[in-house]
């Protein structure tokens, strides 16, 4: 008969500390990704921001810029950032609260070559398990063209 108690017990604390039974839905959260990309000589400059539309605060995010045209070799990024390859950087943004200022992450690269043009994809490539169900703000490519003007996303 004890063990029947405790195992009573150990039902009753599990089912209260997991809530009720049902499917686990994922927080939602509307990540977006803003800044410029600017060409000259070879050199890439990138400024972004990325923040959280909501409706949950995420933890961490992670933003993919993929470019068309190779990167120099030996460059150091942010902190917070790392080369995937080549032509690929993702970068973590940091906490994302609702409706609060964002990740900000600004760097300078040298191209392999000396291209007239060149685009970049910015995506979210991770959102701590949330949905996204307005992703088109968090998708964008960019043309920009070797005048050293910034070119706006």
């Amino acid at each position: 008969m004890l063990g029947v108690a405790l195992v009573a017990t150990v039902v009753s604390g599990a089912g209260a500390s997991a809530g009720a039974v049902g499917p686990v839905v994922a927080p939602e959260a509307d990540v977006a990704h803003h800044g410029h990309v600017s060409l000259w000589g070879g050199g890439v400059g990138v400024w972004l921001v990325s923040e959280n539309l909501g409706p949950s605060d995420l933890s961490q995010a992670t933003v993919r810029l993929a470019f068309s045209e190779p990167m120099a070799g030996g460059q150091e990024l942010p902190q917070a950032c790392l080369w995937s390859s080549d032509r690929v950087v993702s970068c973590r943004t940091g906490e994302l609260r609702v409706a609060g200022g964002g990740g900000e992450l600004a760097f300078d690269l040298r191209t392999a070559g000396f291209p007239d043009e060149l685009t970049v994809d910015i995506t979210t490539a991770w959102r701590d398990g949330a949905t996204d169900r307005n992703p088109v703000n968090d998708r964008h490519r960019v043309l920009v063209l070797a005048t050293g003007d910034p070119y706006v996303f």
